[in-house]
């Protein structure tokens, strides 16, 4: 599945080389990723009370979530929408 960046092009221009030596990835915030989805936080957030939201980081206050982990989440959860319409 191939993510489309829209308004977090950004992410792309980090340096890789240093994300690399720390073995880290880029996160989203809450409202990040409910920009890229198009939908409201409250939809974040009740999708994670739910038990189908994605999986996030809590960081002091904030939950920030992998960008490698927003389209496996969004393949499960199309793959559950699926199974319950069968």
């Amino acid at each position: 599945m191939r993510v489309a960046w829209g308004g977090l092009e950004y992410l792309r221009v980090l340096d890789k080389q240093r994300l690399l030596r720390l073995e880290l990835e880029p996160v989203l915030t809450t409202s990040e990723l409910a920009d890229y989805l198009g939908v409201h936080v409250l939809a974040i957030y009740d999708l994670r009370t739910d038990g189908r939201g994605p999986f996030g980081i809590r960081v002091g206050r904030e939950i920030r979530y992998r960008v490698s982990d927003v389209p496996y989440w969004l393949e499960r959860l199309h793959e559950l929408v699926a199974l319950a319409t069968r």
